[in-house]
């Protein structure tokens, strides 16, 4: 992976509970975070005492890299928005000014933390369908705009693997959201939903508070019998 193709784009404790309808019981559980990139969810529930290891392979770069990277997207980012603001709901976050403030900060709150997080092994550079973790090593693990968001990316194939190893380390899994980038549903959700049933998972879809992305109102939710 080349730190020029990556586009780090990090959300906010808050929208991380409310796109995976965290309760308080929830944050208590050990967690597993996929594709986290430079959001501030780790950094703010290790604070009140969660545990929690966060997955990206960005995480092979310094803060520093990183956050030089952030810098040079930014702009580019902040622009497509803007052209596409129809595409968006803005009532929690009001603008697309309020957009790079909430932005901005939680990627200046996971810099803040990561050189120590990465000492703590709280963030580990790994890739998904491949995952170095042991069978159930995690009470919950939650994937956030990555599976389905990433669907012309990422194959059908891909899906299942990923949605299969999450299931082996963790009890339960989340996926938020449920749409591909140009906001429909993703193709690859139907086949992910029946081959998992096929495993004997119970699975099903769930309405979430957060919403930003139009239609962007359901999380996948699986868990072993």
């Amino acid at each position: 992976m080349e730190l020029e193709s990556i586009v780090p784009w990090g959300r906010s404790f808050n929208e991380y509970q409310a796109m995976f309808a965290l309760s308080a019981a929830d944050l208590q559980k050990s967690m597993l975070g996929c594709g986290d990139g430079p959001a501030c969810f780790n950094a703010e529930l290790t604070k009140i005492g969660g545990n929690i290891v966060s997955i990206d392979p960005v995480y092979q770069f310094n803060s520093e890299q990183i956050g030089s990277r952030i810098t040079q997207v930014y702009p580019e980012v902040m622009s497509q928005v803007a052209k596409n603001k129809a595409d968006y709901i803005w009532t929690t976050i009001a603008s697309v000014e309020d957009l790079g403030r909430v932005r901005m900060q939680a990627m200046a709150c996971f810099l803040d933390d990561f050189e120590q997080g990465k000492v703590e092994g709280r963030y580990k550079q790994a890739l998904l369908p491949e995952l170095p973790f042991s069978n159930d090593e995690f009470e919950l693990a939650l994937c956030s705009h990555y599976l389905f968001l990433y669907s012309d990316h990422v194959d059908q194939a891909q899906h299942i693997l990923s949605m299969l190893e999450l299931c082996r380390v963790a009890k339960e899994v989340r996926v938020y959201p449920l749409l591909s980038l140009d906001g429909s549903r993703s193709i690859h959700l139907e086949s992910v939903i029946s081959q998992l049933i096929e495993k004997g998972l119970q699975v099903s879809l769930q309405t979430v508070s957060y919403q930003f992305q139009k239609g962007a109102t359901e999380m996948l939710v699986v868990k072993r019998l």
